[in-house]
């Protein structure tokens, strides 16, 4: 039977991230990967991909800020497809309030040709703004650590029992692993029978999460548009030529593999009716979209929990998987109760 010191169970951007800062944290240590599809396909690949530096409370603002930093040094070093925008922030909020969110808020503007701003909103300038092909990061950052990591796809973990010293993880092609700590981050697949028992008392829910895409091409200077007090935002995606418009859907309860979780009428026509607030002329744009979901805590904070000894619970992210991965990769190394020697960027302080 195969043993390692560390099994990821999970091989989207966070269990890509909690990988890298693993290998570097713990020297020699024999890390594994277990992904049940291809790297990257599971929300990863749906995911708009987004980061900007803002958080409601004190912990995401710290998480943020780091995860900011890492971003951009992972991009520098590995070439990651991670691309700079600038963005603007709308809001009727108070001036105040709204910089408290946001960590690089500039001065007030005007807003963009062609955007309305309802009346008793502003718009500000955002500084740090990025946006990234989430699939192909997770997929560049386990690469680059092939001979390290042992990456294994196509590989559902189907049970997972403790003995007290190792938990022993039994693989959907017949074999078995024995791990000294075990991560889970499953992204939406909270309700596995491997570990529903385990997770549920974090009290997660799975929510739909819809973008819809707005047909015609973006001109270079197009901003990423913030709706800060719909939860919504306007995303230019030039390398594949059509807007991205997210929205807040509030269809929860829902379970990944569902296949009745697809694009329905009904979720356009919400889209359309917060996209017509502010931009009316890409109402009739807006004609297809992606769809999936993501598992949500109820602090609308990350959640990274010791669930048994040696079994840590690394995710929830709210619908900020990427924007947020280093920052919860670097709590996640920081709860296997192993000495850190040398991670890839200091440790975020956690906030209880």
């Amino acid at each position: 039977m195969d043993r390692v010191d560390l099994a990821v169970v999970g091989g989207g951007v966070i269990g890509a991230l909690i990988a890298r800062e693993a290998v570097a944290a713990f020297p020699g240590a024999t890390v594994a990967v277990l992904e049940r599809g291809l790297i990257g396909q599971g929300a990863s690949s749906r995911s708009a991909g987004v980061h900007f530096p803002r958080g409601a409370t004190e912990r995401v603002r710290s998480m943020s800020e780091h995860s900011q930093r890492v971003w951009e040094q992972l991009a520098a070093e590995l070439g990651l497809p991670i691309h700079t925008v600038g963005a603007t922030v709308v809001s009727a909020g108070d001036a105040d309030a709204v910089s408290a969110t946001y960590l690089r808020l500039g001065d007030e503007t005007a807003p963009a040709r062609g955007w309305e701003v309802p009346p008793g909103s502003r718009a500000w300038d955002l500084d740090g703004c990025q946006y990234a092909d989430v699939q192909a990061v997770a997929e560049r950052v386990l690469a680059g650590l092939r001979d390290q990591v042992t990456v294994l796809e196509g590989t559902e973990v189907t049970d997972l029992s403790f003995d007290g010293e190792h938990h022993r993880l039994t693989l959907g092609p017949g074999q078995e692993l024995l791990a000294r700590r075990v991560v889970l981050a499953p992204g939406p697949w909270i309700a596995h029978p491997a570990w529903a028992d385990l997770v549920a008392p974090l009290g997660l829910r799975v929510k739909k999460v819809v973008a819809a895409h707005i047909e015609g091409i973006p001109a270079p200077g197009d901003p990423l548009v913030v709706f800060h007090d719909e939860d919504a935002f306007l995303l230019p995606l030039h390398e594949r030529g059509h807007h991205l418009f997210s929205y807040t859907c509030n269809r929860w309860d829902v379970a990944p593999d569902d296949i009745g979780l697809v694009l329905e009428p009904s979720d356009l026509d919400d889209a359309r009716a917060v996209l017509g607030r502010f931009a009316p002329g890409l109402v009739a744009r807006c004609t297809s979209g992606r769809v999936f979901c993501d598992a949500y805590s109820p602090r609308r904070e990350p959640v990274v929990a010791e669930l048994l000894p040696g079994l840590v619970f690394a995710g929830a992210a709210n619908g900020s998987g990427y924007r947020l991965a280093p920052a919860i990769a670097a709590e996640t190394v920081a709860a296997l109760a192993l000495t850190p020697t040398g991670a890839t960027s200091p440790l975020p302080q956690r906030l209880s």
